[in-house]
């Protein structure tokens, strides 16, 4: 929805983009069901993209990447990971990647395709610290570390295909959760190796649980189509998420509900009054129609 408004309140498209790369989760009816949910809620939107069908412009982009000695082989397991990363020596921000395959000798290398394991596709950053400007955080700094480009099973990776996807659809703003602004300086960094254009970043505010956990379907009545089965309508669940963003005004533990369509929320949207920190929902506290 902010992203909806984001765009229409400058008069841009919104583009609706299908991560689905991850196959063995992925079903033809999951698309339908994005697509009925949006339409629900009033979002329009101006174009589609599947990253799925999009594999080839992923592979040019490392093949780049690779044909210019930017990227190594990547044996390591998660658990190996994050063993190296805990050890008493290191000294690196949480989820940094240690470095631990960056300067394997020839025979190292060897052993490990030997032993038949997979590699990952790592590229070699530079280190150090960069930082971008986000329109709702302010500065934003995060360490240069070596991402994956492509996973041990070969599918391109997430920092990767989000950045040949901006590029390719001309995407000027992205507006996405807070928890993704840590990986946008490498992003932005891989982008200028790429020689693409930078968009502008919107970082926006999650929707935590009653103890202040990630909300997820384990927490109830927190889908769409879970709300219309207690009676909601869509436009009271678009209010709901209308008033915790401060885009209306309403006392959500008292009815009536609010109704606004996608149009009167655009009259009104102002990004400056958009809150900083995450929502707690509860899906006990707001049930039931009007």
């Amino acid at each position: 929805m902010l992203a909806w408004l984001f765009a229409r309140s400058v008069g841009s498209e919104f583009l609706l983009r299908f991560e689905d790369l991850d196959s063995d989760f992925v079903r033809p009816e999951y698309y339908d069901a994005q697509r009925r949910d949006l339409e629900r809620l009033g979002l329009s939107w101006d174009g589609e993209l599947r990253q799925s069908e999009h594999l080839e412009r992923y592979r040019a982009a490392l093949d780049s990447l690779v044909s210019q000695g930017l990227t190594y082989r990547c044996y390591c397991s998660r658990r190996e990971i994050r063993q190296a990363a805990a050890a008493p020596h290191v000294d690196l921000p949480d989820g940094v990647y240690p470095g631990t395959c960056a300067h394997l000798t020839a025979a190292q290398e060897q052993a490990h395709i030997a032993d038949g394991r997979p590699a990952a596709i790592r590229l070699r950053s530079v280190g150090g610290v960069a930082r971008f400007e986000d329109r709702l955080l302010g500065t934003v700094e995060a360490h240069l570390d070596d991402i994956v480009l492509a996973r041990r099973d070969g599918t391109p990776a997430y920092n990767l295909v989000v950045v040949v996807d901006d590029a390719f659809q001309h995407v000027e703003e992205v507006v996405r959760g807070d928890d993704l602004a840590p990986s946008t300086p490498r992003q932005l960094h891989l982008g200028a190796l790429l020689g693409v254009h930078a968009p502008a970043f919107a970082h926006v505010p999650l929707v935590l649980n009653a103890t202040g956990d990630r909300l997820a379907k384990r927490d109830g009545a927190v889908t769409l189509d879970d709300r219309l089965a207690l009676g909601q309508s869509s436009a009271e669940v678009l209010g709901i998420l209308a008033v915790s963003l401060n885009v209306i005004e309403a006392d959500l533990s008292a009815g009536p509900m609010p109704t606004p369509s996608a149009d009167e929320l655009l009259g009104v949207f102002d990004p400056a009054v958009l809150p900083r920190e995450p929502w707690r929902f509860d899906p006990n506290e707001v049930a039931g129609g009007s």
